[in-house]
């Protein structure tokens, strides 16, 4: 599985084609109509409301946390409800610092740029953004060696808004000069329950609370994925149901597309299957693991291992990948007996 392919997982987090389309109808236009990240919605509210009684532009917004939380959600709310039009862009497609300068130089006054994937930035494009956050200009270079000439652009009030799942790679000085920051945290099963509800309303889909409380306690704590699982089992109901959505339609369905009650794929399973059946628990080497699955390393460590380490039913440890009590018991198998045979065996 390549990692093309593994975006396209029923439960990855990374957007399809299809979530695309879908999430422009489902995606909340304000605030009050955005569920979850209490937190993070109120104190973003109070940088608003401020930005709106001083009658300029909003500080700089950073968010970070996990794919699908509402990241880009927030940036559109953002805009909304600072009355502005909004540029979308990503760190990827801006590897020259004339990239930014070409966007940054055709915003308007007080127009909101979102910047997605943020950390992914090249290097001389991020120090021209470091100006352009603190003074609204930049120097563009004309020419080339000793007769090089920097001419000073002013820029108008814009807000930019970045995201992010890997803070920790934004360098210090670029972090600094946003005015405020906010992490996004994973959903609880009632928060997803109540996205489930409005999504269901706005696709006109008959799902009651049972069915609902299905959904969210596979959706791996990701609004994105609960809407996809929304859409997925709509299917199955209408097609092989009556068309109302319940626990056990939704069950049904969900093993249809190999999605178990605590949300596991046939990627995770496979994991945790070699890990328990052919190496005793481990501890394996990540190298090895993801030989046994036939998958790439990447595949594994990036995309099956966050979510089974956040479950808890893998442990990374200086030795190796370890399965903890709880994935034996997810997988019906009896652990061996004493401390395992296997030792440091497996660890490469």
């Amino acid at each position: 599985m390549s990692r093309e392919e593994s975006a396209e997982r029923l439960v990855g987090a990374a957007p399809d084609s299809e979530d695309t389309a879908v999430e422009a109808a489902l995606r909340p236009r304000s605030l009050g109509e955005f569920i979850g990240q209490e937190r993070v919605r109120e104190q973003l509210d109070l940088v608003l409301r401020a930005a709106r009684a001083r009658g300029g532009t909003a500080d700089h917004v950073l968010l970070s946390g996990a794919p699908g939380l509402g990241k880009t959600t927030l940036a559109m709310i953002v805009a909304a409800e600072m009355g502005a039009p909004i540029r979308i862009t990503s760190g990827p497609a801006v590897q020259h610092a004339g990239d930014l300068a070409s966007i940054l130089s055709s915003l308007q006054e007080g127009e909101v740029l979102f910047l997605d994937e943020i950390h992914r930035m090249a290097r001389p494009a991020e120090e021209m953004l470091y100006m352009a956050m603190e003074d609204y200009r930049v120097d563009v270079i004309v020419g080339k060696g000793p007769g090089a000439t920097a001419i000073p652009l002013e820029l108008p009030h814009f807000t930019l808004v970045g995201a992010t799942t890997r803070a920790g790679l934004l360098p210090p000085p670029l972090r600094d000069r946003f005015g405020f920051t906010g992490h996004m945290e994973y959903y609880g099963s009632a928060e997803l329950e109540r996205v489930i509800h409005r999504s269901a309303a706005l696709l006109d889909v008959s799902v009651d609370t049972a069915g609902a409380a299905e959904i969210a306690g596979r959706s791996r704590g990701t609004p994105r994925i609960a809407n996809r699982l929304l859409r997925r089992v709509r299917d199955y109901a209408q097609v092989r149901a009556d068309g109302t959505i319940t626990a056990a339609v939704a069950a049904r369905a969900l093993e249809v597309y190999e999605v178990d009650e605590r949300g596991l794929d046939r990627l995770d399973r496979a994991v945790l299957g070699a890990l328990l059946k052919l190496f005793g628990g481990g501890p394996v080497g990540l190298s090895t693991l993801a030989v046994a699955v036939g998958e790439e390393r990447e595949t594994v460590e990036e995309v099956a291992e966050p979510f089974l380490v956040r479950e808890g039913l893998l442990a990374r440890t200086p030795r190796g990948r370890v399965a903890t009590p709880a994935a034996w018991h997810h997988l019906g198998l009896r652990p061996p007996e004493g401390p395992s045979a296997q030792g440091g065996l497996f660890d490469t």
